[in-house]
C-alpha cells in the first residue's frame, strides 16, 4: 500500500474551472488538512502524509486533532498526536470543543458536528480536508443509509473525492483499502496509535455494525465490503447523472427575491410528482439543508402546493423552517426564524466610512456592503413605471435594487433601523407616486415575517433606502447632483459620488 500515491491520486481527481490553473500544478499553497484522531486509520494516513509533505513542499500539510473532552484519556490522546506529528514533520493543531449533551440528543451526532466545525475553521477556499475512511467504513455508511431509508444519493455513501460545502474538497485516500490492509500496514511500519474506548460501546450505531453485524456478514460473504463499495459507486454514478438533470431544471423553479432564493411553487406544480420530489430535494441540498425523509418530503409538497391559499403554512424540521407566501416557498434556518420574531436594535453609524470600509455585520447576521460610485458620466435616469408595472424594479444579478442614493451631508447622522410605522409615507425610485410602507411591502409581496428584518437606511431619522428594495426618490444621487451647487456647506465628495448599497 503506497499512501503517497493514494494521496496524489486523490489530488489528481480534483477539478478546477478551465479558466483557473490547478493550485497543485501551479505550486500555489493549497492546504491539505487531515482529520487526525490518533486511531490506527488516521495514524497510518498521518504517517503517509508526512512522506508526501517531504516531497511536495509547495503544498501545506496540517494535522488537526479535535479534543472533545468526552473521555478521561482525551488529554493523553492530544499529547500523543502532538508527539507523533513531530516525528512525521507536520504541524499539528489541537482544537478543544464542547459537545452538547442533553436528553434526546445523539452524542455521536453532536460530536461529529462540532468536530467538522473545528476542521472547517482551518480550511480556506479550495483547500482539501483529508479523512481516513476505509472500505469497512464505506460498508457501515451503506448499511446506515439502508437503515435510515435513504435513496440512491444516501446509498452512494462516500466518494473518494467530493466537493464539500461548495467551498472545499474532501478526499479519502484509503477508501478502497480494507481494514485488514490498513492494520497490516500499521504493524509492518511499527506505527503507534491510540485506542478510543468508546469504539467498543455498541450503543452507538456505527459501533454496533462494526462489532456485531459486519464480522458476521464477512464470515458469510468475505467480499461484502468490496461489493458494497461497488454498489455505492454505481449509485453515485446514477446520482451524478440525475444531479446534472436536476441542475438544468432547478433554475426554472426558483427565483431571487431581494437577496433570498425562493422556490416558485406555481412552476414546481407543472412537474410530475416524482420530479417535484427531486427538485425539492435538489433545492434543499443546494442551500445546505438535510434531505427530508420520504414521508417528510410528501408532507412538505402537499402543504406547499395544495394547502388553501389563506392557510398559514409553516413546517419545522431539524435544520429548516419552511413557509409559503404568494406562491413562493421560503426555507430558513431555525435560529434565523426565531430571530425574525425579535425586535432588532438599530445601528448608529459615526460616518460614511463605516458603510464603505467593507462588509458591515448587521444584527441579523447579514453583511451590508456599500460602494462609492463616481457620478461623472454615470447615467442616473429614474425609472417611473405605470400602474400596471409598478411592481417591477431595476435589479442586479443578486436580485437587489441597483439605484444609487446620495451621500449624507456633514449635518446628517446615519442609522440603520428595522422598524418604521406601517403608515410611513414612502416614494421608491421606481414609483411615480408615494405610498404607505405597509402597502409597499404588500405590493412587493414581501412575506410578513421578513418585513421587520429589512435594514432601512436613514439620514437624520428620515428614510433613505429600504436596502435591497428601493431608494427614496428624494435621496437619489441624481437629485443630489442637481441640487448640490446650492449646498455650500456640504463635502466635495458628496457632490461627486453616490452610494450603492446592498446585502450579502
Amino acid at each position: 500500500m503506497n499512501i503517497v500515491a493514494l494521496i496524489q491520486d486523490c489530488l489528481a481527481q480534483i477539478t478546477v474551472p478551465s479558466t483557473q490553473p490547478s493550485p497543485i500544478a501551479s505550486h500555489s499553497k493549497r492546504k491539505l488538512v487531515l482529520a487526525y484522531s490518533g486511531g490506527v486509520d488516521s495514524e497510518v494516513l498521518a504517517y503517509g502524509l508526512g512522506q508526501f509533505a517531504r516531497i511536495n513542499n509547495h503544498i501545506e500539510c496540517l494535522l488537526v486533532h479535535v479534543h472533545h473532552g468526552l473521555s478521561a484519556n482525551a488529554d493523553s490522546w492530544s499529547e500523543h498526536c502532538l508527539s507523533q506529528a513531530a516525528k512525521y514533520g507536520i504541524e499539528c493543531k489541537v482544537k478543544r470543543v464542547k459537545v452538547n449533551q442533553a436528553p434526546r440528543l445523539s452524542v455521536e451526532a453532536e460530536a461529529r458536528n462540532v468536530r467538522y466545525q473545528a476542521l472547517l475553521e482551518e480550511l480556506n477556499f479550495n483547500d482539501v480536508l483529508i479523512t481516513a475512511h476505509h472500505q469497512d467504513d464505506q460498508l457501515e455508511t451503506v448499511l446506515l443509509a439502508l437503515k435510515r431509508g435513504l435513496g440512491p444519493k444516501g446509498l452512494a455513501a462516500m466518494g473518494k473525492v467530493q466537493g464539500f460545502k461548495q467551498r472545499y474538497w474532501v478526499a479519502r485516500p484509503l477508501l478502497e483499502q480494507s481494514k485488514e490492509q490498513v492494520e497490516a500496514f500499521a504493524a509492518k511500519h511499527n506505527i503507534v496509535h491510540i485506542e478510543d474506548e468508546s469504539n467498543f460501546d455498541d450503543k452507538y450505531d456505527r459501533n454496533f455494525l462494526r462489532l456485531a453485524i459486519i464480522p458476521k456478514l464477512k464470515q458469510r460473504w468475505s467480499a461484502i465490503a468490496t461489493t458494497a463499495s461497488r454498489s455505492a459507486e454505481l449509485c453515485a454514478l446514477q446520482q451524478s447523472v440525475l444531479d446534472e438533470e436536476i441542475a438544468t431544471k432547478l433554475p426554472l423553479v426558483k427565483q431571487k427575491i431581494a437577496n433570498e432564493s425562493v422556490l416558485k411553487l406555481d412552476a414546481l406544480a407543472n412537474y410530475s410528482s416524482a420530479w417535484q420530489s427531486l427538485l425539492l430535494r435538489g433545492f434543499m441540498d443546494e442551500h445546505g439543508f438535510a434531505p427530508p425523509s420520504k414521508v417528510q418530503g410528501e408532507q412538505i409538497l402537499a402543504q406547499l402546493l395544495h394547502a388553501k391559499d389563506d392557510a398559514k403554512v409553516e413546517i419545522r424540521l431539524a435544520d429548516v423552517v419552511i413557509r409559503r407566501f404568494k406562491q413562493n416557498g421560503y426555507f430558513t434556518k431555525p435560529d434565523l426564524a426565531e430571530h425574525n420574531a425579535k425586535q432588532i436594535t438599530p445601528v448608529e453609524l459615526v460616518s460614511i466610512d463605516e458603510l464603505t470600509s467593507g462588509k458591515l455585520l448587521l444584527p441579523t447576521g447579514e453583511y451590508l456592503s456599500a460602494q462609492l460610485v463616481p457620478l461623472k458620466g454615470l447615467e442616473l435616469t429614474t425609472i417611473e413605471l405605470n400602474s400596471a408595472g409598478e411592481k417591477e424594479q431595476q435589479l442586479n444579478s443578486r436580485g437587489q435594487s441597483t439605484a444609487i442614493c446620495r451621500l449624507p451631508l456633514e449635518s446628517e447622522s446615519i442609522s440603520i433601523v428595522y422598524a418604521l410605522p406601517g403608515s410611513t409615507r414612502c416614494q421608491p425610485h421606481f414609483r411615480s407616486k408615494g405610498r404607505e410602507l405597509k402597502k409597499l411591502w404588500q405590493e412587493l409581496e414581501l412575506p410578513p415575517w421578513k418585513r421587520g428584518r429589512v435594514p432601512l437606511l436613514c439620514y437624520n431619522g428620515k428614510l433613505v433606502a429600504a436596502i435591497g428594495y428601493w431608494v427614496e426618490k428624494a435621496f437619489l444621487a441624481k437629485r443630489a447632483a442637481a441640487d448640490m451647487d446650492k449646498q455650500q456647506d456640504c463635502d466635495l465628495i458628496a457632490t461627486n459620488y453616490g452610494l450603492r448599497i446592498f446585502i450579502n
